[in-house]
């Protein structure tokens, strides 16, 4: 049987030292300066993929040059885990985890749901999470205990809802469709859970992590994820104080999907495992 987390189990790793924090958010400042001129701006779009579209920007390759410089002038023994340009010092216990737009088709569209994620990890244990969003000016920051959120230069703490019945929650996923982010078996598990909920809303990448931890959204469902994709969640949502799981109940990363369940509350959280699951006995 499967156990959530509670809220002590949560708080796992060292706390960072004292400069981390600010040195996090200067990694966010700089990739701010770079990618917000570029966005409703003409950005020039790749393709990384050979068959199928999977954009990147000038935008997401410049931010994480300017971020891997700051990181290399000030932390040289610290490894980098990067979207744009892979994993530096493998071998080094503290490490960033950068992804500088993610939700580049977002970024493409002009939609701003869109956003810079930056972790710093001990061990591969996430301590410190930034979640920014450039365009609204809005920042989220936690590291496991305490979440705080800052828009247009104004602080306050950001807490999630708290919503403990699944037929209440607002439940949210990038894309429902079986062939761009989950398998077809995983797109029933998603349709039973999105189903149960109160409502459902599509396309928010990162950004509806961060209203999960605002306690404005309920429940995030995804699978197709790596580890630039979610590290930086984590400490947000358990600061915020919400869990964060695979489908399984694991810890993120426990399994080679990517598979990332955050809720708003351990109940939901629990509940929605178990609906999980009974989707999956079934076949």
């Amino acid at each position: 049987m499967t156990v959530t987390p509670d809220r002590k189990d949560r708080q796992r790793g060292p706390t960072p030292d004292p400069h981390i924090k600010p040195f996090a958010e200067r990694l966010a400042d700089a990739a701010r300066a770079e990618t917000l001129p570029r966005f409703r701006a003409g950005a020039q779009i790749y393709n990384k993929a050979g068959m199928w579209f999977d954009p990147v920007t000038d935008a997401d390759r410049e931010a994480e040059r300017a971020q891997r410089r700051l990181i290399e002038a000030m932390y040289p023994d610290h490894g980098i885990l990067g979207e744009e340009f892979g994993e530096t010092r493998p071998e080094a216990s503290a490490r960033w985890v950068l992804d500088p737009v993610d939700g580049t088709r977002a970024f493409v569209c002009g939609a701003a749901t869109w956003a810079t994620l930056i972790a710093h990890e001990i061990n591969q244990s996430p301590v410190l999470g930034v979640i920014d969003q450039p365009f609204t000016d809005e920042r989220w920051i936690g590291d496991g205990a305490a979440c705080v959120y800052r828009r247009a230069g104004v602080e306050a703490p950001s807490r999630v809802s708290g919503c403990a019945e699944l037929g209440k929650a607002r439940i949210t996923t990038t894309d429902p469709r079986s062939t761009a982010y989950f398998t077809r078996a995983e797109a029933l598990a998603f349709e039973a859970v999105a189903d149960a909920a109160r409502l459902a809303r599509f396309g928010f990448d990162a950004y509806g992590y961060a209203l999960l931890a605002l306690g404005e959204m309920d429940l995030v469902m995804e699978a197709g994820l790596q580890r630039h994709d979610y590290a930086a969640l984590v400490p947000v949502i358990e600061g915020a104080g919400g869990v964060v799981t695979n489908w399984r109940g694991e810890r993120p990363g426990a399994d080679d999907r990517g598979e990332i369940l955050a809720a708003g509350s351990a109940p939901l959280h629990a509940e929605a495992l178990a609906l999980i699951a009974d989707v999956r006995r079934r076949g």
